[in-house]
């Protein structure tokens, strides 16, 4: 990986003598090399294509509570070592010496591959792409005839990665990515509806088949069609079953970033004084994973070098764990748990989840919802917003159903439900045996882009606000 970017050990060594020569206590390289491509149908043809490609190297220096952080697009040893300088002065450390012996060695750091490629994406001219786009256009069509139009989009990309730091390790990752998106408009009568449907892996081409077309064009096609005979339900507090899968966005949303270490050392989450406490019922597991295979949230190694791992945010309702950067691993005097994650080399890794997702049950969704004598099911969820410090929520529900007596009924659509996180996950009384992965094409924007996912089981959350008519 070095031939990649151009540098030696000794040019590396060089480099982090320069970033702590002011003094500063660590200091690390992040060199990245970045490939994207997308194809886009629309109007019954493929019609739209992009490539990027996206290089460079950040350098950090950590001195007591600053961080000092510069990058550059241009990988000459002057350029890297005016950016070493600059990140350099920004931390200011307090030693005006430098404490690194250059002639140490690097030690490598293995890891496993939670995402192994069986065809590369390089490797692939654009063609390739589009009999699969055209294919999930015909599909559509040919499913509904009240199908008008359809928005299709397959995006790749792969990073190569190089980091080293002055601890001595030094590390390297390749990460390939994909995503399948489908988006169907019908109408029938005056009514005009929309549904998406998406799918995204940590994979290579030979992930994207027929029978993965198939399934995002059925699933883009009855969620569509769904909405037609759906109302929205009367509003009010009530229970609500969260169905498995795409729920798992409210356990990002409103408990996980809560979770991250850097808002608990800032004191702004509230459960910055929960830690060994318990904060809901003792079947309630919740965990941030990296090391799920090809999942779209999944990492081998975070963007500090520290290897992946399962976090148990929660175990058996006790608040278990933050999840830790290395700033706030030094600062909790723990260790990372390999969340420290970034948008590009252009920017300084912080605490991010990677899947995020509740542990499973041993109820039956059925014998969940027969339970319930009045309130909604919901499964499909289109934005949300969070207030970290409160932990107060709003999500708009794109599908569901009324229960009334114990049963589904009626199917409901574009309703709002209001909560605050820890009260509902302190509020979950029922958990299903069905837990499911989602796997859409999930981002997360905090201050920065990053690919994660999020599932869970059904649950029940005994009490939330539901926003519908009067």
């Amino acid at each position: 990986m070095m031939n990649l970017f151009g540098v030696t050990p000794d040019n590396l060594k060089r480099l982090i003598f320069i970033a702590l020569s002011s003094g500063g206590d660590y200091a690390d390289i992040y060199f990245e090399y970045s490939t994207s491509n997308e194809l886009a149908l629309r109007d019954g043809e493929v019609n739209a294509a992009g490539s990027n490609i996206d290089y460079g190297v950040g350098i950090r220096v950590l001195s007591g509570d600053r961080t000092g952080y510069a990058y550059t697009e241009i990988t000459s040893m002057e350029e890297m070592e005016r950016a070493a300088k600059v990140a350099a002065k920004i931390a200011d450390g307090s030693i005006k010496e430098n404490r690194i012996d250059i002639s140490s060695q690097f030690t490598p750091l293995s890891h496993p591959n939670f995402y192994s490629v069986k065809q590369r994406w390089d490797d692939l001219s654009v063609k390739a792409r589009i009999p699969f786009l055209e294919e999930l256009n015909e599909r559509i069509f040919s499913a509904d005839e009240r199908v008008v139009k359809v928005l299709g989009r397959v995006a790749d990309s792969n990073s190569k990665i190089l980091f080293c730091n002055s601890d001595g390790t030094i590390t390297c990752d390749e990460r390939p990515s994909f995503s399948l998106v489908a988006t169907a408009i019908m109408i029938s009568g005056d009514k005009v509806e929309n549904g998406t449907s998406s799918r995204s892996y940590r994979a290579g081409f030979e992930m994207l088949t027929k029978e993965l077309v198939k399934e995002v064009a059925d699933e883009v096609v009855s969620r569509t069609a769904f909405l037609f005979d759906a109302i929205q339900p009367k509003g009010g507090e009530m229970p609500v079953v969260m169905g498995a899968g795409g729920s798992g966005i409210l356990l990002h949303e409103a408990i996980g970033h809560a979770f991250e270490a850097d808002f608990n050392r800032m004191n702004t989450s509230i459960f910055a004084d929960k830690m060994g406490k318990k904060i809901c019922s003792e079947t309630i597991s919740v965990i941030d994973d990296g090391t799920i295979p090809f999942n779209r949230g999944s990492i081998n190694i975070d963007d500090e070098g520290v290897l992946s791992q399962k976090t148990y945010m929660v175990k058996d309702g006790i608040l278990n764990s933050y999840l830790h950067d290395r700033i706030s691993a030094k600062y909790y005097n723990t260790a990372s748990t390999g969340n420290g994650r970034r948008e590009s080399f252009r920017h300084i890794p912080i605490p991010r989840m990677r899947a995020t997702y509740m542990d499973t049950g041993t109820i039956k969704e059925s014998d969940m919802i027969a339970s319930i004598k009045r309130g909604i099911y919901v499964d499909t969820f289109s934005n949300g917003q969070v207030q970290i410090g409160a932990g107060d929520f709003t999500f708009f529900v794109k599908s569901g159903y009324l229960i009334e007596n114990g049963r589904l009924t009626h199917p409901i659509k574009d309703t709002n439900i209001i909560g605050n996180g820890p009260e509902a996950l302190a509020g979950i009384v029922a958990i299903a045996d069905n837990l499911k992965i989602d796997n859409g094409t999930w981002t997360c924007g905090k201050e920065q882009y990053c690919p994660v996912s999020c599932g869970m089981p059904s649950v029940i959350v005994n009490k939330l606000t539901v926003g519908g008519v009067v």
